[in-house]
């Protein structure tokens, strides 16, 4: 298993740190994994004057699957928006063609009081939400910032997606539900973009064949608030770029921390890059404060959906479980009498219950 590991910037490297030490174990025990560092976002920018170093891709692009830490610092803030950090990762999922973003967003029982709704509006929340990742807003063209004729200047997106978009994402949601409750909620705003009244069409066309999934749909307004009022109701979530983008950060709050959300990018043949839903926080960097667990189980992911290996897999996320349940706690997800451990710490105590 060729691993191309990107750890990139702010608390990134800290992450990726404890991630590999669970690999390492894994290693030993006989799994055949190589792993590759390499930089990515500001890092790459700082190494090659490139968010997305030639040699960082040529790498990701030969390796099976990819670990990523996190990108961004506020002191790129002032490059040309081409050269920021975060434009490495569009690329990256841009030009690896990784069009499904899977976001689980699971709560453990320990963790119910963590969350900053009532446990018993959280508790047993089990959800997927699965976003398109390579098309939408964030990559139609066309787009820029112009002056018209009366000197103002405008600013434009172009929010886009063709049929065969839709539809590719589409059944990797509805084969998901199959092998959990069956049920796919499509989000969207079919009622004012045009774009999504197409994505609507599709959804209802590809449900055809998949009879035993129970398909309904949402507009993205009220998908944001139910989250909210009644995340329990949801299976699995589908919908675009930006409202999977803004969606998926709610949800991972019901959690009690998006330091406990992993993370997965596939490209049609289920090659994958992983990576935890949060940020880079440059404010806790080197300071061994972050929490690893999202990335962790971002691991346990590569195992289940690329390497199809779902005996590594549960391992991994049995051992996370396992910390949980004896009461370990970074401070994003710390509570009266639970044992407070640093970011090293956290994944020390997995490699020891693994």
């Amino acid at each position: 298993m060729k691993l191309a590991v990107l750890p990139g910037d702010g608390i990134g490297p800290e992450i990726v740190a404890q991630a590999v030490k669970v690999l390492n174990v894994l290693r030993a025990d006989g799994l055949k994994i190589e792993m590759e560092e390499a930089p990515i976002g500001g890092a790459g920018y700082d190494s090659a004057g490139d968010p997305l170093p030639q040699a960082t891709f040529k790498l990701a692009q030969d390796a099976d699957a990819v670990l990523l830490g996190a990108v961004g610092d506020w002191k790129y803030d002032d490059l040309p928006r081409d050269m920021r950090p975060e434009r490495g990762l569009l690329r990256i999922r841009k030009d690896l063609n990784l069009f499904a973003n899977l976001r689980p967003a699971l709560l453990y029982p320990e963790l119910a009081s963590a969350s900053t709704l009532k446990p018993e509006v959280v508790s047993g929340l089990d959800l997927m939400i699965v976003r398109e990742l390579t098309g939408d807003i964030y990559f139609g063209q066309p787009r820029g910032i112009s002056r018209l004729k009366n000197g103002e200047r405008e600013g434009i997106n172009t929010m886009r997606y063709s049929e065969s978009e839709i539809r590719r994402i589409g059944r990797i949601a509805f084969d998901i539900a199959m092998k959990r409750n069956k049920k796919v909620c499509s989000v969207d705003k079919a009622n004012v973009l045009e774009t999504t009244e197409l994505w609507r069409q599709v959804m209802i066309e590809i449900a055809r064949d998949y009879p035993e999934v129970e398909l309904g749909h949402m507009y993205v307004d009220n998908a944001a608030m139910q989250l909210v009022r009644a995340p329990r109701q949801f299976d699995v979530m589908v919908t675009g770029n930006i409202f999977g983008d803004i969606l998926s950060d709610e949800a991972a709050m019901l959690t009690g921390s998006i330091g406990m959300l992993p993370s997965a990018s596939l490209d049609e043949h289920n090659k994958g890059m992983y990576e935890p839903s949060h940020g880079s926080a440059p404010d806790i960097a080197g300071k061994d404060m972050a929490n690893p667990l999202a990335t962790i189980l971002s691991v346990a992911m590569m195992f289940r959906y690329t390497f199809n290996d779902p005996a590594s897999a549960d391992r991994i996320d049995n051992a996370v479980r396992k910390v949980i349940a004896q009461g370990y706690r970074t401070g994003d997800i710390w509570t009266q009498g639970s044992e407070k451990v640093s970011c090293s710490g956290m994944g020390d105590a997995v490699v020891a219950a693994m």
